[in-house]
């Protein structure tokens, strides 16, 4: 069958005209191919050729073709070479046959035939190629049956799947992935092995599992691929602590609820509503620290005191591990984890505004991300209690507005700082610095006093007193 029509992008006809120069034959490969069959939009332009000969070559002379706007770069111990045009990425590759040692996910790599090729692709749905010399342009070349497989949406290995995956346990991770994204079963042969080889994604670096675990994250419906990732054991192998959440324990006939479940719960509601991998990560890590904070308590149930602080102390550390950046997405995590349980005592009290004032200082920007993950955290399965809880929450929401209208608390800082209390007292920087300024802070947050220059500064010289302390002439 002829797929000229999937051939529409100019950068097809250059390629063309590059490879019949060269003779070499050539084709577009992997995910292009895919997700044209699938009629799938893909949002970034990222398109692999393969050619029986020197892939670097092949993009050398695509790159003169292309003029002064496209930018070569060329790896040569890996034997690959990349073009960047006009905001798109193509990749070149000449066709190769790879053997493995199992202590790595280096391959050992040789020149091959396009079958050879296609015989080291990860899945069959991956593994199609459409052929772009003048002869046969637009010929579709489908060894494993991938577009039978894209019909029944199912993620099949082309060869045995213990090899596939032992030789490249990252292919695991990328299986799930593809199931998540495209909502496919994963072939039940498939399944089994990555259960049987859980264990060898040991020898892939953090970094590339944390890549395709954010990919995960993104899906429309993450939880898919979270299950998965635990149903097979990989999610043991390099993020325990999620694994902890699992299960539920029962002292007579009181039990809590599973947190494994419940987390994914709040991230499905959560997905529904943004694309913010941190806002995400959030969700995943908003009940982290419950399995070392759950204790037993006669004539109340199961508690989980503090959970929210100690959830949020972990985020540092679970960053580091699973090599998250350690930045300030980080302290937006850290920041959401700790204070997800504020906005839920507010809608469950009579709301002061005191209390109002402080979340407003505390969340600062991100109070809207935080009443978003407040919602999804709303999991009850007792949909008058759900109703009840939202509606609370529009009831704090209009309170926070009201707030910030009238006092301006959000990222507020007091109007009077350290180097005016050390100039107005004659005073040195020290302890009582820290003392006043605290003071004056939590008094507008109060109420007490007005976020106002003058209220400030006849607030700071009464309390100024209590430290002996006399403003100088």
């Amino acid at each position: 069958m002829n797929y000229s029509s999937a051939l529409k992008n100019p950068i097809f006809k250059t390629v063309q005209l590059a490879a019949d120069e060269l003779n070499y034959p050539t084709y577009v490969v992997g995910g292009f191919v895919r997700d044209f069959l699938l009629k799938r939009k893909q949002e970034k332009t990222d398109i692999d050729f393969v050619c029986i000969g020197n892939g670097m070559k092949l993009a050398e002379c695509v790159t003169k073709k292309l003029g002064n706007k496209a930018t070569l770069k060329v790896f040569k111990n890996f034997g690959t070479a990349m073009i960047h045009y006009k905001g798109e990425d193509y990749e070149f590759v000449g066709a190769r046959k790879e053997s493995y040692r199992s202590d790595s996910r280096k391959p050992i790599v040789e020149n091959g035939t396009l079958e050879d090729d296609q015989n080291r692709r990860d899945f069959t749905i991956n593994a199609m190629a459409i052929q772009l010399n003048a002869e046969n342009y637009g010929t579709l070349i489908d060894p494993f049956n991938g577009q039978e497989d894209l019909k029944n949406q199912i993620i099949r290995t082309p060869l045995d799947a213990d090899i596939t995956y032992s030789d490249d346990p990252l292919r695991m991770m990328r299986a799930i992935r593809f199931a998540t994204q495209l909502n496919f079963t994963i072939e039940e042969k498939s399944l089994t092995s990555i259960n049987r080889n859980a264990e060898r994604l040991a020898i892939i670096s953090q970094e590339r599992i944390t890549e395709e675990l954010n990919k995960i994250i993104l899906t429309t419906k993450p939880s898919d691929g979270f299950k998965l990732l635990f149903d097979n054991h990989l999610l043991h192998q390099f993020f325990p602590l999620m694994c902890r959440l699992h299960g539920v324990e029962f002292i007579g006939k009181h039990g809590h609820k599973d947190n494994f479940y419940h987390t994914l719960e709040v991230l499905d509601n959560i997905s529904k509503n943004t694309n913010n991998l941190w806002l995400r990560w959030a969700a995943i890590l908003h009940d982290i620290a419950k399995p070392q904070t759950k204790k037993y308590e006669e004539g109340h149930g199961w508690t989980f005191h503090a959970h929210e602080f100690i959830g949020g102390k972990m985020v540092p550390k679970i960053f580091r591990k699973l090599k998250l950046p350690l930045n300030e997405k980080m302290k937006y995590v850290q920041k959401l984890v700790t204070l997800h349980l504020r906005p839920i005592v507010l809608a469950q009290d009579i709301v002061t505004d005191s209390a109002i004032r402080r979340l407003l200082f505390d969340a600062g920007d991100d109070i809207d991300d935080l009443m978003m993950l407040c919602d999804a955290d709303i999991t009850s399965k007792n949909q008058r209690k759900v109703k009840k809880y939202l509606k609370n929450f529009q009831l704090v929401r209009k309170k926070l507005k009201e707030i910030e209208e009238k006092d301006h608390i959000r990222n507020f800082q007091p109007p009077i700082n350290g180097k005016e209390i050390m100039d107005l007292f004659n005073i040195e920087a020290g302890r009582e610095i820290g003392i006043l300024k605290t003071s004056i802070k939590d008094a507008i947050l109060d109420g007490t006093v007005k976020n106002d220059k003058q209220e400030a500064l006849a607030f700071i010289i009464s309390k100024a007193k209590e430290l002996n302390l006399h403003p100088v002439k």
